[in-house]
């Protein structure tokens, strides 16, 4: 009885341990992250698109490109708390990421989580693809057009709500889980998308610099592995 008991309680231990979460920011510098920014390319005098200001991880929003996570990862749930602190805007969250500057010379092969200002949860498939339910309805395309991950395909899908996002200046909390082909996304304590099926159960983490300047003050992950 007496090993049982010790046996069941270094498993619960070992549960725990492997449960705790991990911060990939570390509130100092840029360890552990490469910026791919197109335009940078030759031009090593080019004002980076990300730093770090007073402990926040920052995308300046221009020169665009991605902040890339040097590991890949799957399996987990992505936490990141972010705010637009001057004016309403564009990024993003990539996930399941690896070919870099697959579509248009910019992004990563992955499936984005949108950040925009009234659409955060949006899927956007770029190069990869994910399904959700009533996908006429909520991946608007023209009649004839593919729901792929291509550049000509209809690539957008709707999140489930609107209003789930803090105002201005305030500080937002998505819940990215990604757990086999499945992904799902919460703002705020609102389930704002769930798609399945997805084409890539792996890869490279992407944070955005896409016009817009974003600071975000907690990037931290955490297993979902059994």
């Amino acid at each position: 009885m007496k090993i049982q008991l010790v046996a069941a309680l270094s498993l619960l231990c070992a549960a725990s341990a492997f449960a705790e979460p991990i911060s990939l920011f570390n509130g100092k510098d840029l360890t552990g992250w490469s910026a791919d920014v197109p335009e940078a390319d030759g031009k090593p005098d080019t004002k980076p698109s990300f730093i770090v200001r007073d402990g926040l991880l920052v995308s300046l929003g221009k020169p665009g490109g991605h902040l890339i996570s040097d590991k890949g990862y799957s399996d987990y749930k992505l936490v990141v708390e972010y705010r637009f602190p001057k004016d309403k805007g564009n990024c993003g969250v990539l996930v399941n990421a690896s070919t870099p500057r697959f579509l248009y010379g910019m992004f990563p092969k992955s499936i984005e989580v949108q950040m925009e200002s009234g659409n955060a949860g949006d899927f956007w498939c770029i190069g990869e693809n994910i399904e959700v339910p009533d996908m006429e309805k909520r991946r608007p395309h023209q009649e004839g057009q593919t729901m792929g991950g291509g550049p000509s395909d209809a690539r957008r899908i709707l999140n489930l709500t609107d209003g789930s996002e803090k105002p201005l200046g305030e500080w937002n909390t998505m819940e990215i889980e990604c757990k086999g082909d499945e992904i799902i996304v919460h703002v705020n304590g609102d389930l704002v998308n769930h798609g399945t099926k997805c084409t890539a159960s792996s890869g490279k983490i992407a944070l955005q610099a896409e016009g817009t300047e974003v600071e975000f003050r907690k990037v931290e992950m955490t297993s979902l592995k059994d």
